[in-house]
Formats: structure tokens, sequence, C-alpha cells
């Protein structure tokens, strides 16, 4: 359990970094800069990095299946309620994506590890995968959405690099394309620095954060949505198929992950109330660190 505790809170520490940096310069900080940087240029090299660190195997798919069925199950029960629910627009773009993009990665992987060990590392991969075309397809949409109608809202999605990257890592990986040790020592670099830069944009955008005047409605359709409804769901889903114990909890655990970085870097690009996400995310991790006990008791029920 130590080892689950640290893998958790060691990611704590960038963002410290970040809030620490924005508390002692103000605005001499350009949040904007920093998203774009790390959107249109380092995420590309996260983005092979990820992809091409374990090969992508087309008979692990099924898991990530499972999982992708469940987010689009959750996201259309999404829309029946949260069009009703918030009328102004940008809040209803964060209500219904917000939930759904959770820290597969950075956090998942790492976690996943800690309870499963290192088996599970082909299907916390694909499933990253699967979420990673989540991000910047449904997520790009809606964030989207907060500010542009339906069809510039589907051109961004064209627009954005991580997405061709994405598509030609995968065709790289299937087609077995090893890279050198100098290839992936660049692309680790890369990674390693969008991975921060995200981190540090969290705790930058967490310093400006008053949490007492986020809508307490969305708070909690949001926080609900992730914690209560989708965990239901997926236990319900899980539960009544035939499938090794170990990927259905890597699944479950997975969809319980608290809101991605992600969020941040798409609202802060659209302008879909950036500071307003970061509260969630914030407040999703915050939880996390007590669901995440719950989570692992459940995994038995499961086997």
């Amino acid at each position: 359990m130590s080892s689950i505790i640290f893998s958790i809170l060691s990611i704590y520490v960038f963002i410290l970094m970040g809030y620490i940096s924005k508390m002692s310069f103000k605005d001499k900080i350009d949040e904007r800069t920093i998203t774009l940087l790390n959107v249109y240029f380092l995420q590309v090299f996260l983005t092979f990095w990820g992809l091409l660190l374990h090969p992508v195997n087309i008979t692990l798919l099924y898991a990530p299946g499972i999982y992708l069925f469940i987010v689009i199950f959750v996201l259309l029960i999404s829309a029946l309620f949260a069009s009703k629910l918030f009328s102004q627009k940008k809040e209803y773009s964060i209500a219904m994506v917000a939930s759904i993009i959770g820290n597969t990665g950075n956090l998942g992987i790492p976690l996943n590890i800690a309870i499963f060990g290192e088996a599970s590392i082909p299907y916390t991969t694909v499933v990253n995968l699967v979420n990673v075309f989540v991000v910047y397809t449904v997520g790009v949409y809606f964030y989207s959405r907060g500010n542009f109608n339906a069809k510039t809202s589907l051109k961004n999605i064209i627009k954005l690099p991580i997405l061709w990257a994405a598509v030609i890592a995968i065709v790289l990986s299937v087609n077995h394309y090893t890279p050198s040790d100098a290839v992936m020592n660049m692309l680790m670099m890369g990674a390693y620095a969008s991975m921060t830069m995200q981190l540090f944009l969290f705790g930058i955008y967490l310093y400006d954060i008053k949490i007492r005047e986020i809508n307490k409605k969305l708070i909690t359709w949001v926080m609900s949505l992730k914690f209560i409804f989708l965990p239901l769901i997926a236990f319900i889903i899980l539960f009544n198929i035939n499938l090794e114990p170990m990927i259905k909890g890597i699944i479950f655990i997975e969809l319980l992950m608290p809101l991605a970085v992600a969020n941040v870097n798409l609202a802060s690009l659209y302008d879909c109330e950036p500071k307003l996400v970061t509260a969630l995310v914030f407040i999703s991790s915050v939880l996390f660190l007590g669901v995440i006990f719950f989570a692992v008791k459940i995994l038995s029920y499961l086997a």
C-alpha cells in the first residue's frame, strides 16, 4: 500500500513547484505560452515515446475495447442530463467530458504496476492508448464547443499534431518498429519534459483558484460521475463478463483515475474556463487519495 501512496504523491512535487512559481513571479509567467509549447510540441514526443515504449499487440485490444465501451456509455448517459442541468455553454462542455478524461498514463500505469505488477504494463499501455484518442477527439470537441460551433470544433480535432503523431506511432508499433536507443532517449527527454510541464501548468492555474466561487452543482455532478456512477457502471459490466481478474481490475482502476491534467491543457487551449477545470482536477485528485483504498478492496469481488 505504501508504494501506491508514493506513486500518487510523487507527482505532486511538480504541481507544488508550479504553484510556488506563480506565487513568486505572478504575471511574469504566461500560462498560454506554456500550454501552446506543451500541446503543439512536447506532447508529440510524449505520444511517440508512450506508444513505442511497449509494442502494441492487436490481441490485447479486448481490454481497451471494454474501457472505451464503458466511457462512451457514460458519455451518452451524461448527454441525457447535462444539457438540463447546465445552461451555460462552457459549464455544459466541462460537465460532459471532464469526468471521462482520467489520468490513465502518468498515474494509472505506475499505480497498476504497484497493484498488479509488471504483467499489467501491456494492458495499461493499450488502455492509455485508447484514452489518448478519447482526449484528443471527444475531449477536444467538447472543450472547443465552449467557444466554437460544431464544425470548427471538429476541425480543431484534425489540427492537433498529437492525434496524427498517435496514428503514426501506432502504425510503426504494429509493424514491429523498434527505435534505436538514441531515438528513444530523445523521445524520452521530450516526454518527461511534457509531463513535467503539464504538472507545472496545473500548479500555476491552481494558484488563482477560489473553490468557493465555483458552481457547486458542477462540482457535485463531475465528482459524482467520476467516483460513483462511472465505477458503478464499470463494476456491473465487468462483474458480468468472463475475463481474467487482473484485466478486469486494470480496467476498473483505470476508469477510476482522477481527472487528468490534460483537461487543463485543453480548457486552456480553447479558453473553456481553465481555472474552473483546474479546480475540478484538484478536487478529484484529493478525493482519489481516499477512494483508491476502497477501490483496491472492491477488486476482490471482480475475481
